[in-house]
């Protein structure tokens, strides 16, 4: 009988247990709690980045170059011989025999027992050599020059957050005017602006984005202009759909009798009806924006150097991706989490605020 007694209660503790995870699990479907968290890191991170920085993004210290994270348990040599610095980052268990070997140096206990040891070897060789150990002062490591990776991360979502932020008031303002007027109006109007919708939306922007790099520079007014002309198209599209509905609503028909002005109309009457729209919008172009502005860097396009930026940090990761794999690795997690919590965060203001959109792409 206790036997029976003792499972019953293991039984309702268990159950008690999993109404407990479901209920959890049924707020974070409810409340994107994940990419709010990461969209508020985000901005907090942009708004204090030289508070939160370890170090100035933009100097580069040689000895620095390719170092790991502090996890990692590879260590990097760099040797300078005469004026050219060759550095050796390598995972292997043992990277600093396999060095001395490529220099013609017989590795013993004696000489790779520590730092100092190592580079008095090489030193008797004829080269000087720092070997530079994983630590905590540069937690995600160095770049290829010496600057430090976590810094540059930190700083670029400032850079990626001022860029995408202009650029979708640009073409923000400019799409959701132009689908007012477009609804509004109707007639000739509403068919040049949709064919002129339709012409853009067929170009193909990134060849678009580099032809225009080369004609007029490499400059943040140039890539931010791009950028707010990429994202007005979806606003105008949209807006015009809500505008057709909303203009032969009663509200509506009623300021024109009362003399009120088209100005009015569009401004105090319709467009208030589009803001769930907009914000939607806005949300999915967003994660948009950002990794197209990493494309653009990525192919020299974007961010003028030396300012950081993520798609740039990934370029310049790409040569040497097998040895110093996290220069690439880092600000790209950064870029995939960003795009997902928006992309994550616009749909759930899509369901609960419009669910007519979920064609929206």
């Amino acid at each position: 009988m206790a036997q029976v007694q003792i499972s019953e209660d293991l039984l309702r503790q268990i159950g008690a247990e999993k109404n407990s995870l479901g209920e959890i699990w049924g707020f974070i479907r409810r409340w994107p709690i994940i990419p709010l968290f990461l969209l508020v890191l985000l901005i907090f991170t942009g708004i204090f980045a030289d508070v939160l920085a370890p170090h100035d993004p933009l100097i580069a210290r040689p000895d620095n170059r390719n170092i790991p994270p502090v996890w990692e348990t590879s260590i990097v040599l760099n040797v300078k011989v005469g004026d050219d610095p060759l550095v050796f980052p390598d995972p292997v268990d043992k990277p600093i025999e396999e060095a001395m070997l490529l220099y013609n140096i017989t590795p013993t206990l004696e000489n790779t027992a520590n730092q100092e040891a190592v580079e008095a070897a090489f030193k008797e060789a004829g080269y000087l050599a720092k070997v530079k150990w994983s630590s905590w002062e540069h937690i995600l490591g160095g770049d290829n020059i010496g600057r430090d990776l976590l810094s540059r991360i930190i700083h670029g979502a400032r850079v990626s957050l001022v860029v995408v932020t202009v650029a979708l008031i640009f073409g923000l303002l400019i799409g959701v005017s132009m689908g007012l007027v477009a609804g509004y109006f109707g007639g000739l109007i509403d068919e040049v602006i949709m064919r002129v919708t339709d012409i853009w939306l067929g170009l193909p922007f990134i060849l678009v984005a580099i032809v225009a790099v080369i004609a007029f520079g490499q400059t943040f007014t140039i890539l931010i202009i791009l950028l707010g002309i990429l994202s007005w198209t979806p606003f105008v599209r949209n807006v015009r759909g809500e505008v057709l509905s909303l203009k032969t609503r009663d509200y509506v028909s009623l300021a024109k009798v009362a003399g009120c002005s088209t100005f009015r109309i569009l401004v105090w009457h319709i467009l208030p009806g589009t803001i769930n729209t907009i914000i939607v919008i806005a949300t999915l172009r967003v994660g948009q924006l950002i990794l197209t502005e990493a494309i653009l860097s990525f192919l020299g396009a974007g961010i003028p150097p030396p300012t950081p930026a993520w798609g740039a940090m990934v370029n310049d990761g790409r040569p040497y991706i097998n040895d110093a794999w996290w220069i690439s690795f880092f600000p790209g997690v950064a870029i995939f989490l960003v795009v997902m919590s928006l992309n994550f965060l616009g749909d759930w203001l899509r369901d609960r605020l419009d669910p007519r959109l979920r064609q929206l792409n």
